[in-house]
C-alpha cells in the first residue's frame, strides 16, 4: 500500500462518505481481495450521488492502495500488505495481551522531550503545579507495518531513571519497574477518534481516519500516577475483543464478561 499519511480524504461531504463507507467494506471483508466493485453508474445510484462524486472517491482509494483502477474493467481491490497479520487482545485480560504484544513487535521512537504536562494528565497524575513529565512519541509495528501511535506521559522524577536510548529500545513498563516503582492498578478506557495530520503520517493512514483510542493512567502502590497513555490503533490492525456469558434467571438474566477468557 502506498504511504497513505501523504493523502488525505476527497474534497467534499458526499464523496469523503462514499469514500469512508467503501473503504470500510474492504476493510470488513463485504468486497474481497481481487473482486471488481460496481461501475461508477451502478455506485452512484446505491449512494445517491453523482458520477462526478463516485470518481472523487475512486480515485483517493485508488490512491491509498486500496483498489486499483483498470480502464474499461472497472475497479479492483488490491491486497493490503500484511493483511494476514491482525492482532487481537480480549478486553478482560487486555493488559497482559498488550505486555505480550509489546514482547512480540518493534517500537520506533518519534519523539522524547521533557516539559510541562497537558492540564489533563497533570490532573490525572494528581501533578502539582510546576512538576514536568517525561512525554514520548512511538509508533509500533508488526512486519514492519505501523499499527499503534503511543504517547506516555512519566513524571520527571522517574523519568530520570532512563534515557532516550532505553525507551526505544525497551517496553516502558520493564523501564518502570527498573526504576523503583512497584505498579498497583490502572484505570483505562477505551474509545475512538480520528486521525489528525501528524498521526495519519506515522500510521500511514489518511487524515479523518478512524482509530481506536485507548487511554491508561498507572498507579503505584501508595496511589501516586506513574504513567499516562495514549494510544491509537489502527483497526483493521488491532481489535479488542470480549467474550460474555448470559447469567442471572428469568428477566433479569444479563451478558456478563467471562474473566480470563483468550482469543485465538
Amino acid at each position: 500500500m502506498n504511504a497513505q499519511g501523504k493523502h488525505s480524504l476527497p474534497e467534499g461531504g458526499k464523496a469523503r462518505r462514499v469514500y469512508l463507507l467503501l473503504r470500510d467494506d474492504i476493510i470488513n471483508g463485504v468486497v474481497r481481495e481481487g473482486s471488481l466493485l460496481p461501475g461508477e453508474n451502478k455506485l452512484a445510484e446505491t449512494y445517491n450521488v453523482s458520477r462526478i462524486t463516485i470518481r472523487r472517491a475512486l480515485d483517493a482509494l485508488a490512491s491509498e492502495g486500496w483498489i486499483e483502477k483498470k480502464t474499461g474493467a472497472g475497479s479492483i481491490v488490491l491486497p493490503r500488505s500484511g493483511s494476514g497479520q491482525k492482532i487481537s487482545a480480549n478486553f478482560a485480560t487486555l493488559i497482559p495481551q498488550l505486555v505480550d504484544i509489546d514482547r512480540s513487535t518493534t517500537a520506533r521512537l518519534l519523539t522524547f522531550s521533557y516539559g510541562a504536562p497537558p492540564e489533563a494528565v497533570a490532573d490525572a497524575l494528581d501533578l502539582s503545579k510546576g512538576e514536568k513529565v517525561q512525554t514520548a512519541v512511538r509508533v509500533r509495528l508488526v512486519d514492519d507495518q505501523p499499527y499503534s501511535h503511543l504517547t506516555t506521559h512519566v513524571p520527571e522524577q522517574i523519568a530520570r531513571n532512563y534515557d532516550e536510548t532505553d525507551l526505544a529500545t525497551q517496553p516502558l513498563f520493564r523501564l518502570l519497574e527498573r526504576s523503583g516503582v512497584k505498579v498497583d492498578s490502572a484505570q483505562q478506557s477505551l474509545s475512538a477518534t480520528l486521525a489528525s495530520p501528524e498521526v495519519a503520517e506515522a500510521l500511514g493512514v489518511v487524515v479523518g481516519s478512524a482509530l481506536l483510542s485507548l487511554k491508561r493512567v498507572v498507579r503505584d502502590e501508595n496511589g501516586r500516577g506513574v504513567e499516562y497513555l495514549s494510544a491509537l490503533y489502527r483497526p483493521e490492525l488491532f481489535r479488542v475483543e470480549m467474550e460474555l456469558s448470559r447469567v442471572g434467571s428469568g428477566e433479569t438474566r444479563y451478558w456478563q464478561p467471562v474473566i480470563g477468557a483468550r482469543t485465538e
